[in-house]
């Protein structure tokens, strides 16, 4: 069943020249073709986050401008043996670098945890850096960018002045170490997931997001999920990627989990059609609180395994056995 939503095909600039909401700009693409300059002060939200799972360890990187604060985030998680998480928070920014748009220069971050990350047309590079109590932290992943691998990028439309485009990469083969003291994590059997965001949020939102990466079912299979915060638009950020090739999804999920205890299994299916129907298993859980005045933050990321069917645009029905991946349910006043 194709969508309804409008396929972007050429590049487009997400603003007008006074900052608002290009309306040529809304819809979604294959590949990422916004240019997000976004002129004016004040309520501008840009962030680069990317996750590198292996079967028995992850990592996490979030780089955020948020016009009024710069905020830098390392996430480092051995499963059933220990997690370590650095934050770094900049009035204004200052030391915080990010580009207009995806793959138009690098981005960096300077303080405490220093990063920096990297695009080409085939590759993203990634270095961090950070002291913690277990040693010094140091990262260098590369995260390739097979050709013609499609990824799911769309704009949701609240109103002229409110806005988010969304690059969200799945299933993308990642490679590399992590060195945690004198200890060296392989990731040469990794895979790496991007969410790329370029907007001007609502002061008060609350999200879900799921997303995992890996081989299942004969095909490498991305799964990009998304709830709550697109209702009402008319477009949605539901995707599967398998094999590279991308099919939207233009149904709201139905997420059916306890937000008391998201520790049980949770369900997320495409209430209309046959095209979701998977079933995650949470085995551990990432709580992040900020209270920073001008922003709050109340975030749940569950780390798990997927299972249950899909179904691609091309070809039969796909079985998801144990996939890993993540699902969040976020507040943020911001």
């Amino acid at each position: 069943m194709p969508t309804h939503e409008r396929e972007i095909t050429a590049p487009v600039d997400l603003c007008t020249p006074q900052g608002r909401l290009n309306p040529e700009a809304v819809g979604w693409s294959r590949t990422p073709l916004h240019h997000c300059a976004m002129p004016g002060w004040g309520r501008r939200k840009k962030w680069e986050y990317w996750c590198i799972t292996t079967p028995t360890h992850l990592v996490a990187l979030t780089v955020a401008d948020i016009d009024y604060l710069g905020l830098t985030s390392v996430y480092l998680l051995e499963y059933g043996q220990q997690e370590i998480t650095r934050t770094a928070l900049r009035p204004l920014a200052h030391g915080v670098r990010l580009p207009d748009s995806l793959a138009t220069g690098p981005s960096a971050a300077l303080g405490p945890i220093r990063a920096l990350i990297h695009d080409t047309d085939k590759a993203t590079r990634l270095h961090f850096s950070c002291h913690t109590p277990q040693g010094r932290l140091f990262a260098d992943l590369t995260v390739d960018l097979p050709q013609d691998h499609q990824s799911m990028n769309v704009v949701i439309p609240w109103s002229a002045d409110r806005f988010q485009y969304t690059s969200k990469h799945t299933a993308r083969p990642a490679r590399g170490t992590v060195r945690l003291g004198d200890r060296t994590l392989d990731f040469t059997d990794a895979w790496g997931v991007l969410d790329h965001g370029r907007g001007r949020w609502p002061y008060d939102t609350r999200w879900n997001w799921g997303a995992a990466s890996g081989r299942t079912d004969g095909h490498t299979v991305g799964l990009q999920f998304g709830g709550q915060w697109t209702k009402g638009t008319g477009l949605t950020e539901n995707a599967l990627c398998v094999d590279g090739h991308l099919t939207k999804i233009g149904e709201e999920l139905h997420w059916d989990y306890d937000p008391h205890d998201p520790h049980r299994p949770w369900r997320i299916r495409t209430p209309h059609s046959d095209r979701v129907d998977v079933v995650f298993t949470p085995f551990h859980e990432r709580v992040d609180r900020t209270n920073a005045a001008v922003i709050v933050n109340d975030t749940h990321q569950l780390f798990g395994h997927y299972t249950g069917t899909i179904r691609p645009d091309q070809g039969d029905a796909l079985d998801v056995d144990g996939l890993l991946g993540f699902a969040e349910h976020v507040h943020m006043r911001w």
